[in-house]
C-alpha cells in the first residue's frame, strides 16, 4: 500500500546518495574529504574543494578476457583501498536489484577475478569485505559464505537455507515494510559474522497465477504473511568464521510475536546491539547479546499507544548504528514526548534529550563529534518544507538553522561522513531548482552544478490551507486552469495518498503534476490538487501522525472529504464536477471517498487498491490497525468493500494480476462485492503485471491513455 510513484519522484527530486551496497553510484571516502564514482572511464575520485579528478580504476582493468566490460552497478573499497569489489549483471529480488554477480580488482596489480566461482549465474548478494581485508562474506541461495582472497577458497558457512528458511537476507514482508534486505555483519575483528535467520516455513504462499505465459497456467508463490496471521520467527546468530558453528542469541519472548528490524556489533567485537519490536509494534526493546553465549541484556523499553516507527522513517542507511565517544553511547530516535526527537544513549539505557521544541526531527543526515554536532532535516514553521539544522551532541545547544533563509522549499543533502561538506538540492513549488557542492556550517557554496528557474511549462502552483468544520488544517496545493476566469466554474481532481507510509503535498519539484494525464490539464480546464489530512507522516507532531491509528478508512477519508466539503464551496468550482484518484494506498482512500461521501465526489479512479484491509501484509496492516483478532471491527470499518453499496458515481478500477504487494484478490472480491449491489463501473486488469504496472511493451502509455480518456468522459474539463 506504499505510494511507489510518488516515492520514486520525491526520490528524483533529492538527488539521494547513500553507500555502495544500496546500489547507488557515489560513495563518499571516509575522511569525508572526497567521493568516489563510476564514469565511463571506470571509477574515479574527485578531491574536494577543487574537484581533482583521479581514475583510480580504469575501465579496461575491468574487463574479464574474453568477455565485454563488466557494466557496473555499484562497488565498494576494502578499509585499505587495494581492493574494490564490483557489482553487475543484478536481478531484482523484489523490489530492487539485490541479487547479481561479484567481481575482486587489486588495484595495485590490476587482478581481476569473480567472485563464488561455482554458484549459480547472478546469486550472490550483499557482498562485502571483512574489516581486514582478507575475505569477502556473501549470501547465496539463503545460505552465507565466506571467500579467501590470496587462495579462492570457499567456505559455506551456513547450510540449512531453503526458499523459505533464509540467512543473511530476509522474506518479502521484512523487506516491504522494514526495508531490510542486507542481513548480515562482519565483527570489527573479521572473526565472526552476525546474521538474521528468518523462518518463513510456516507462512502460507499467497499464489499468483500466470495465464498468459505457457499453454497451461501456472502458479507463483509468494510466502506472504496476511494481516492477523503470525509472522515468520526471527532470529539472530554469531558464527564464527573459522569453525562455522553458530551462537543464537537469547533474545527473550516467543519469536513467532515479534520482529528484530535492526541489528549491528555493539562497536566491538564481543557484543550485539539490536531493537525488538512486539507483534503490535508499540513497545520497542534495545538489547545487548553477549556474542560468545548469546547472553542478552535489555537496556532499554519504550511504549507508545499508537505504534514506533523503525529506522528507516529516519535513516536511509539501514546498516549502521551511530554510535559516539568510542562507542559508549549511541543516538536514538523518539516520539514519546509528542514529537520526534534525537536522544542520546549510554549502553545502559541513560537517556539524554539532544532536539528540544515543538518540531519534528524528518532524518539524521550527518554526526560531526569532534566538534560536537549532529546535523538533520526538520521544518519547525512549514510541514510542506525542509531545512537542514544542527543541535549540540550534549543538547545544550539552541536550534541552528543551515539551510539559506531565502531558499523557501525543501533542501536535501548528501553529506560527508563529518559533516563538512555537502551536495545540496533546493526545489520548490514555484520551479526554483539549485544543485550545488556547500561548505557547512556556514554553508558556503563552492560550485554550482545547475540552478534554474520555472519555464513556460512549469505548473503554476499555488500552495494554500484549509480548515474543515471539524477544526482540522490542511496543507495544500492547486494548479488553476490557463486562462483562468474566476466568473466560471470548473472541475476539481484530487490526488490522493492519505496513509501512513508518504505525502502528497510538498513544497518542492514535481508537485503540480501528473504523470497518468496525457497533455496539460490546467490547458484542459482542469482545476487539479491535493491536500493532506492527519495519518499522513508530515512533520507535524506525533499526535497528528498518529490520529489514524486503528481508524485507517475513517479519519483520513473524512479529513480528505471534508476539506473537498469545503472546496467545493469556493465560487469557481463545479460541484457536480469533482473527481479523485490515488495508486496503491491512494486506490483505496479513493474507494472509501467515492463509497463513504457519494454526495462529494463523482468520479473516481482508483489503482493498484486495497479494497479489504484483512487482505494486506500482516507488518504493515498491524502497525496502524492492531490485531484483528482483538478490534475486527476496526478493519472493517475502514475496508473501503464494506461501503461499496453506497456507490453512485463513476468508478474505474486498475490492477495488476501480478502485484506481490497489493493482490489482486482484493480487487475480484471487490467486483463481487459491486456485481452484488448492482454498481456498474469499468475494471482494466493488466495480466501479470506488479504493483508498479510498468512491465510489458506499451503497458505505461496504455494506463495513460486510459485515465485521461476516462476522467476526460466522465469529468470533463473547462470552465462553465
Amino acid at each position: 500500500m506504499k505510494p511507489y510513484r510518488l516515492l520514486l519522484l520525491l526520490l528524483c527530486a533529492a538527488y539521494q546518495f547513500t553507500h555502495a551496497q544500496s546500489t547507488r553510484s557515489m560513495v563518499w571516502a571516509k575522511d569525508g574529504k572526497s567521493y568516489f564514482a563510476i564514469e565511463d572511464k571506470g571509477i574515479v575520485s574527485y578531491q574536494l574543494p577543487a574537484f581533482t579528478k583521479t581514475i583510480i580504476a580504469d575501465s579496461t582493468k575491468m574487463q574479464p578476457s574474453g568477455k565485454a566490460a563488466l557494466n557496473l552497478r555499484s562497488f565498494s573499497f576494502s578499509d585499505d583501498r587495494k581492493k574494490v569489489l564490483l557489482y553487475t549483471n543484478t536481478q531484482r529480488v523484489w523490489r530492487y536489484d539485490t541479487r547479481g554477480d561479484y567481481w575482486l580488482l587489486d588495484l595495485a596489480s590490476g587482478k581481476l577475478k569473480q567472485l563464488g566461482k561455482g554458484r549459480p549465474e547472478s546469486s550472490l548478494m550483499f557482498a562485502k569485505f571483512a574489516p581486514d581485508g582478507n575475505r569477502v562474506a556473501y549470501v547465496s541461495g539463503h545460505n552465507l559464505f565466506v571467500e579467501e582472497l590470496a587462495t579462492g577458497k570457499i567456505t559455506q558457512l551456513t547450510k540449512d537455507g531453503t526458499n523459505r528458511l533464509i540467512n543473511g537476507t530476509f522474506d518479502w514482508a521484512y523487506e516491504e515494510e522494514f526495508d531490510c534486505r542486507d542481513g548480515f555483519r562482519w565483527s570489527p575483528d573479521s572473526k565472526s559474522i552476525a546474521y538474521w535467520q528468518i523462518d518463513a516455513r510456516q507462512i502460507r504462499n499467497f499464489l499468483m497465477i500466470n495465464n498468459t505465459d505457457s499453454l497451461y497456467s501456472f502458479t507463483i508463490p509468494v510466502e506472504y504473511p496476511k494481516v492477523g496471521q503470525d509472522p515468520s520467527p526471527c532470529k539472530v546468530g554469531v558464527v564464527n568464521v573459522a569453525t562455522g558453528k553458530t551462537i543464537w542469541m537469547q533474545v527473550p519472548g516467543d519469536a513467532r510475536q515479534h520482529y528484530i528490524p535492526r541489528m549491528e556489533w555493539a562497536a566491538n567485537s564481543t557484543e550485539l546491539v539490536l531493537e525488538q519490536l512486539n507483534r503490535k509494534q508499540n513497545t520497542a526493546k534495545i538489547f545487548f547479546c553477549t556474542a560468545a553465549t548469546g547472553a542478552a541484556r535489555n537496556i532499554y523499553t519504550e511504549t507508545d499507544k499508537a505504534w514506533i516507527d523503525v529506522k528507516a522513517r529516519w535513516s536511509d542507511d539501514f546498516a549502521g548504528w551511530e554510535w559516539l565517544h568510542g562507542g559508549k553511547d549511541f543516538l536514538w530516535v523518539s516520539e514519546k514526548d509528542g514529537w520526534r526527537h534525537i536522544y542520546l544513549l549510554d549502553r545502559n539505557g541513560k537517556e539524554t534529550l539532544i532536539t528540544k521544541g515543538n518540531y519534528d526531527i524528518i532524518s539524521i543526515n550527518a554526526i560531526d563529534e569532534g566538534n560536537g554536532y549532529v546535523y538533520f532535516m526538520a521544518s519547525p514553521d512549514n510541514a510542506t518544507q525542509q531545512y537542514l539544522y544542527r543541535s549540540s551532541l550534549n543538547g545544550n545547544s539552541s536550534l541552528e538553522k543551515l539551510s539559506p533563509a531565502a531558499q523557501k522549499g525543501t533542501h536535501n543533502y548528501s553529506m560527508s561522513p563529518n559533516g563538512t561538506i555537502a551536495m545540496h538540492n533546493f526545489s520548490n513549488h514555484l520551479g526554483e531548482r539549485l544543485s550545488e557542492w556547500v561548505q557547512l556550517p556556514d554553508h558556503r557554496s563552492f560550485k554550482v552544478n545547475t540552478q534554474s528557474g520555472p519555464t513556460a511549462n512549469t505548473p503554476r502552483v499555488e500552495m494554500f490551507t484549509i480548515t474543515t468544520e471539524d477544526g482540522i488544517t490542511m496543507d495544500g496545493w492547486m494548479v488553476k486552469p490557463k486562462n483562468f476566469d474566476s466568473t466560471k466554474k470548473y472541475p476539481v481532481v484530487f490526488s490522493v495518498y492519505a496513509e501512513p507510509a508518504g505525502t502528497t503535498v510538498r513544497d518542492a519539484a514535481g508537485v503540480g503534476g501528473n504523470g497518468l494525464y496525457v497533455g496539460d490539464m490546467a490547458a484542459d480546464g482542469y482545476i487539479y490538487m491535493s491536500v493532506e489530512g492527519r495519518g499522513t507522516p508530515q512533520p507535524k507532531g506525533t499526535a497528528w501522525r498518529k490520529a489514524i491509528y486503528r481508524k485507517i478508512g475513517i479519519v483520513n477519508i473524512r479529513d480528505q472529504a471534508m476539506a473537498a466539503k469545503k472546496i467545493r464551496q469556493w465560487p469557481f468550482v463545479d460541484s457536480t464536477r469533482i473527481a479523485v484518484h490515488g495508486w496503491s494506498g491512494g486506490g483505496s482512500t479513493t474507494l472509501n471517498l467515492l463509497f463513504q461521501y457519494p454526495d462529494i465526489y463523482q468520479t473516481g479512479i482508483s489503482i493498484a487498491p486495497v479494497p479489504n484491509q484483512l487482505l494486506y501484509d500482516n507488518i504493515y496492516q498491524e502497525r496502524y490497525m492492531g490485531l484483528p483478532q482483538e478490534n475486527l471491527e476496526d478493519f472493517i470499518n475502514g475496508s473501503p468493500i464494506t461501503h461499496a453499496k453506497n456507490l453512485r458515481g463513476n468508478l474505474l478500477v486498475v490492477h495488476g494480476t501480478g502485484d506481490d504487494n497489493v493482490h489482486y484478490q482484493g480487487t475480484e472480491m471487490l467486483i463481487n462485492e459491486l456485481v452484488k449491489q448492482g454498481k456498474q463501473f469499468q475494471l482494466m486488469s493488466y495480466p501479470n503485471r506488479t504493483h508498479a504496472i510498468r512491465e510489458g511493451a506499451g503497458t505505461s502509455k496504455h494506463l495513460a491513455d486510459l485515465f485521461s480518456a476516462y476522467l476526460r468522459a466522465h469529468c470533463p474539463g473547462g470552465g462553465r
